[in-house]
């Protein structure tokens, strides 16, 4: 399963990028529709439930892809840094950030491998990310590296590729926006990523109490509560949230 990864990690991650290029332009219009959905408050309130009312905070928001979460957060007063390996996602997230006049910095950068100063963010937060990454692991590092001490890094992730890879992509509303081609090229990255067949979450409570954080913990019941009523922005399988605090 991982033989094509270990051969040649670069080729693999170039295969990823490539194929979120293609979905950029689709994933522009699911975000906006989104942002003006009642789902947008719900991942408001949730996101901001950790940050204690805090204002001003520095928070690096890592597969911003079109800039949901960045959006949201700096519309509420924060200092948000969202990265994303795709240049077309990045694109179409300064569009839609002009659009809303919406401050925030998104910047074309590797998730495995963010290029900050040690302790430069109060916050990490990521969405269904960490099952795209050839190198989760590694990327669990740098995020704790990045964070000062006592930050907070939010990860809310599922396990898409092994449900995927049992039920295929189509019946999913956002997926309805795929070629065939698109689709195929999906399941097969799937099959590329040693992660697909880690069980999370606890692989990543793991790996985060094995960095040094305090506080980690695996909200399995969280997609109940973000996803209430069936939709095109629902996830129809278990939704994880990571929380960890670093020492």
């Amino acid at each position: 399963m991982d033989g094509a990864l270990q051969r040649n990690p670069k080729a693999v991650k170039a295969r990823i990028e490539n194929y979120w290029n293609t979905r950029a332009e689709s994933f522009l219009v699911q975000r906006e529709e989104e942002l003006h959905s009642p789902q947008r408050r719900i991942w408001e309130e949730e996101l901001l439930s950790h940050l204690q009312g805090r204002k001003g905070l520095k928070i690096l928001d890592v597969g911003c892809g079109c800039g949901f979460f960045s959006l949201i957060l700096a519309e509420n007063g924060h200092d948000v840094t969202g990265i994303d390996l795709t240049g077309g996602m990045i694109a179409k997230g300064r569009k839609l950030a002009e659009k809303y006049g919406v401050s925030v910095d998104l910047k074309q950068m590797d998730g495995e491998n963010p290029v900050f100063p040690d302790g430069t963010f109060d916050v990490v937060v990521s969405r269904n990310l960490t099952w795209t990454l050839p190198h989760p692991d590694r990327a669990y590092e740098q995020w704790i590296r990045v964070l000062k001490p006592g930050g907070i890094l939010l990860n809310y992730d599922a396990e898409h590729a092994k449900y995927h890879l049992s039920s295929g992509l189509e019946g999913e509303e956002a997926h309805q926006m795929l070629s065939r081609r698109q689709m195929d090229e999906c399941l097969n990255i799937y099959t590329m990523l040693p992660v697909s067949t880690w069980r999370r979450p606890d692989w990543d409570v793991f790996r985060l109490k094995q960095l040094g954080c305090r506080g980690v913990t695996a909200d399995r019941q969280i997609g109940k509560r973000l996803f209430p009523d069936d939709g095109q922005f629902c996830t129809p399988y278990p939704v994880f949230r990571i929380r960890a605090v670093k020492v």
